[in-house]
């Protein structure tokens, strides 16, 4: 197939890559040119212009930092105009359930395709292709894309569209607070006198074990916060999630309060360190930074 990737970023990079190892016809455009040029030696075709990218694609995937830059690339700039209708957009960046069901509502005049498809995994899941995919949309849809999202990872269908959000928000809100709680309890038994590492060794297997302690536990321990998933996009994932609980009247009291401490570590400076560096503003307001 002929694939067009729109975001050449953390995430964007080894996903492209992973399509051009797969066989397929890669076309890919990034705002800034150099990041994309890097796909250029796996075989990957080049764009200026993400209309160039686009056109005569079977399938556009975005991967863009929200909704609103992904509503400018596809409508402001010209996008949706320039792809055939025969085209599948499936949107893989994270956005609010309710820009993706807009997104697709403008599409489908254009009797355009349209699957919302976040994920899961962070870098490491993107290299090696095991990202959790949460994907709303039409069931035909998704299986015409099911082929290239296995290149991947696991892909489920979760509901209309839309649903693939709401379940990328239901995984932050449980990401962002694990990473906080555990973050914490590490800070505790250092406190305390316990070793790091230890802690974590010793409590590996039981009923708190998680991928959380594992990944982010061993950062911690390592106190290494070069980012995968940054602190500003847990903020911002934490805040869609506040919009969205708000937009169905649904409290979400846990959610607000580490909306409130990652907002407030990047008040202090860590925007641009991996979501596990929440660690650092507990440590800095227990004085152990």
């Amino acid at each position: 197939m002929k694939i067009a990737v729109l975001g050449i970023g953390l995430m964007g990079f080894p996903m492209g890559r992973r399509l051009c190892e797969a066989g397929h016809t890669v076309h890919v455009w990034n705002r800034t040119l150099s990041k994309a040029q890097r796909l250029a030696s796996a075989g990957a075709i080049v764009h200026a212009l993400p209309t160039d990218a686009v056109r005569d694609a079977d399938i556009v995937i975005t991967l863009l930092d929200n909704g609103a830059i992904v509503g400018q690339v596809l409508f402001d700039m010209g996008v949706a105009d320039a792809m055939p209708s025969s085209c599948l957009v499936v949107d893989m960046s994270s956005i609010k359930p309710a820009e993706a069901r807009d997104h697709a509502a403008r599409l489908n005049e254009r009797h355009i395709a349209y699957l919302d498809a976040p994920v899961s995994g962070g870098t490491i899941g993107a290299d090696n292709g095991t990202l959790a995919i949460m994907v709303g949309g039409k069931a035909s849809s998704f299986e015409r894309a099911l082929p290239v999202l296995n290149v991947f990872g696991r892909a489920t269908h979760v509901g209309p569209t839309g649903a693939g959000q709401l379940t990328k928000l239901a995984n932050q809100m449980i990401v962002g607070a694990t990473i906080g709680i555990v973050a914490e309890a590490l800070l505790l038994c250092e406190r305390g006198g316990a070793h790091m590492g230890k802690v974590k060794e010793a409590i590996t297997g039981g009923f708190a074990d998680s991928r959380i302690l594992q990944v982010h536990g061993q950062r911690m321990v390592e106190r290494d916060f070069t980012p995968r998933g940054r602190m500003a996009v847990q903020l911002k994932d934490l805040r869609n999630a506040m919009a969205t609980a708000g937009e169905i009247g649904f409290d979400a009291p846990i959610t607000a309060l580490f909306e409130q401490l990652y907002a407030q570590g990047i008040e202090h400076g860590l925007a641009d360190l991996d979501h596990s560096g929440l660690f650092v503003e507990l440590a800095s307001r227990n004085g152990m930074d």
